[in-house]
Formats: structure tokens, sequence, C-alpha cells
């Protein structure tokens, strides 16, 4: 993928954008090296020059995306606030963020965590796996596990927010309308304080 890094910044990204395009639309197995190349308005060969394969392109946006949200998550969260809820809201203040300036990056992930072709699945698991981790260091470092009740594990209940995030941007990509955005978060976020009532300790 050398060559593909020694053309114009611009370039790289109106490629990249129109992969995610396409395996955001159709997913790893339907989408095609034509179609990204259509998309692209560029010649099929030159897609397989830049990548040598659809797994080789697949697997560097994975890579590229996942290290882009973790970037922005690491950033938006403040280290210095120690209550678990807050941080919620601050990583899903960043994911709305990044919906608005990149869609297509949503739509490619939703696609990416149901994702089950054997060509990229254990490959895929194991990217996953990785940013689960890290968006927990993220999350749960300096936070003050005590607030919760003595039945309550934190990281589960985080990771059902991992889940409801998963399936919301599922359904989002689908009918991408970011007027829904807005009132969907104020109803989460009310979802957040009715779960910090029940679960912190009086």
């Amino acid at each position: 993928m050398d060559s593909f890094f020694t053309l114009r910044a611009q370039k790289q990204e109106h490629i990249i954008n129109a992969a995610l395009v396409v395996f955001g639309r159709n997913g790893y197995k339907k989408a095609s090296i034509a179609d990204i190349a259509e998309e692209a308005g560029i010649a099929k060969g030159m897609v397989m020059y830049y990548f040598g394969s659809k797994k080789n392109l697949y697997l560097f946006l994975a890579e590229r995306c996942g290290k882009i949200l973790m970037e922005a998550v690491e950033e938006g969260v403040d280290k210095e606030v120690a209550d678990f809820f807050d941080k919620i809201k601050m990583a899903t203040e960043v994911k709305i963020a990044m919906m608005k300036k990149h869609p297509a990056i949503l739509s490619f992930l939703a696609k990416l965590y149901r994702e089950t072709d054997s060509e990229v699945a254990d490959i895929l698991e194991t990217l996953t796996n990785k940013g689960f981790d890290d968006r927990d260091k993220i999350l749960m470092e300096g936070t003050d596990v005590s607030k919760f009740h003595d039945d309550i594990d934190p990281k589960l209940l985080d990771k059902f927010f991992v889940w409801a995030s998963e399936g919301f941007a599922g359904s989002f990509a689908e009918n991408i309308n970011m007027d829904d955005v807005d009132s969907f978060v104020k109803e989460f976020y009310a979802l957040l304080d009715l779960m910090k009532r029940h679960f912190y300790k009086k």
C-alpha cells in the first residue's frame, strides 16, 4: 500500500470515503472493487494497485476508522471527571460529532460490527475486542466506582452501552437523518440520568 500513501491527501480521502460508502452500504461480501472504483471515479486496476485486494482495503479501513474513533474518544473524555455517566455522555458527544462530520464512517462501522464473513471475521473480532478494551480503559480510568451499588458491575454496564450504540448505529446508518440524532441524544441522556439514580447509592 506504499503507493497509496504517495497520493495527495485529498485524493487519499476521496478513495477512502468511496470505499467506506460502498462497504457501509453492501457489507464486506457483497461489496466489490469495481463498485468502489466506480464510487471513487477511478479505474478498478488502480484500486488493486493501491491495496492489492478487497480484504487488504477493508482491514485497512477497519484499523483506520477504529483508530480515528478511539483517538477522538480519548481526546473528548476529560480524565479529570470521575463520574461514570458523565464520561458516557462525553463519549456520546464525540460519536455524535463524528456522525455529523463523517457519516460514511458510521455506516461502515455499523456493518463491520455485524460482519460474519469468514475471510475477515477472525481478524475483525481481534480488532473490535482491542477497541472495546481501549474504550474500557479510557472510561474506567479514574472513575469513582464506589458510587455504584455493590452488586453493580460498571464494566458490564458499559458493555450494555456498547451493544446499544451498535444497534443504534446500525438502524441510523440505514436511514441517515441527522435531525433524529439530537432527539435520540436527549432521550439517551434522560435514560442515563434514570440509571444513575437507580444504580448509584443514595
